[in-house]
């Protein structure tokens, strides 16, 4: 079963004093991308949040957001009382003013609000890899509801080009046919004596050049090969990439070999599908 790179999870928990939300957006990238937004008094733990959200996630650029709201009367932040009067009696001194507005302009200055770290709450911290969790959950679900989109799509274009292939199967006869048609009469334009014998060997041995038994073999393979791989334990859309590229081969074979126009044809439309499978592979993780 394929998933998509494309989520969205989130998940928000109410402690005693505070309010924290974890948010993932994930889209489409050839590795793991994390961009973390963490409040700093959190930082000390990113490393650990990294690690739990490769581990569940693989691949994609993913936005990981952790947001901290205060909804206690409690807070960690004082004002510098004596940094702030310093402030205000050097601007006095620069410029006479009330008080109001000395004590608006010093607030301004730095050093004016004193924090004290404080060590994050193993308690809490769990509880926030806990929410996390959750939010990876979520963004897994979207993930697995997208990727069954995609399979779906991917299925109809493979039975399309398996149609398409039957159709190519059914023509060949008769372009051969054709081609052999098209050279008894070039050498009968020729108005020349020919060895009927060696005629017929030159002709065997240019219609050699232009079968294409192998090709549709294989490329019939490579077809089942891609629906197999779909309905695997593990998403891996490199491997589907690389099926993808080699169904490319043939049937670029194919139609480099066809030299008939209604097989060109449905060579086109083949490579149609084809390229519209691969332009949502990138999307598969």
């Amino acid at each position: 079963m394929i998933q998509s790179m494309t989520g969205y999870g989130k998940h928000s928990l109410q402690l005693s004093n505070k309010k924290i939300t974890v948010e993932l957006k994930s889209l489409n990238s050839k590795n793991l991308d994390i961009n973390a937004r963490i409040p700093q008094g959190y930082r000390e733990k990113e490393l650990i949040l990294r690690k739990q959200i490769a581990d569940a996630l693989v691949r994609g650029k993913v936005d990981f957001g952790l947001f901290v709201e205060i909804t206690g009367e409690e807070t960690t932040a004082e004002i510098n009382a004596g940094v702030v009067k310093k402030y205000m009696e050097q601007l006095n001194a620069i410029a006479s003013g009330d008080d109001v507005k000395l004590l608006e302009l010093a607030l301004r200055m730095p050093d004016t609000l004193k924090t004290d770290k404080e060590d994050i709450d193993e308690d809490e911290f769990l509880k926030i890899q806990e929410a996390l969790e959750t939010a990876l959950n979520n963004i897994n679900t979207f993930r697995s509801e997208e990727g069954k989109v995609l399979e779906t799509d991917f299925q109809n274009r493979i039975n399309a080009i398996q149609d398409l292939l039957a159709q190519v199967i059914a023509k060949d006869p008769e372009r051969l046919g054709s081609i052999r048609e098209r050279l008894e009469r070039a050498v009968a334009d020729l108005q020349a004596d020919v060895d009927a014998n060696r005629f017929e060997q030159e002709l065997i041995y240019y219609l050699e050049k232009y079968d294409i038994t192998e090709e549709k073999v294989r490329l019939a393979n490579h077809l089942d090969y891609f629906t197999t791989t779909m309905a695997s334990a593990d998403s891996n859309g490199k491997k589907l990439g690389f099926i993808a590229q080699e169904i490319g081969r043939e049937i670029n074979t194919i139609g480099s070999k066809a030299n008939y126009a209604p097989m060109q044809q449905l060579v086109v439309q083949m490579k149609d599908e084809l390229e519209k499978i691969k332009e949502q592979l990138l999307n598969v993780l």
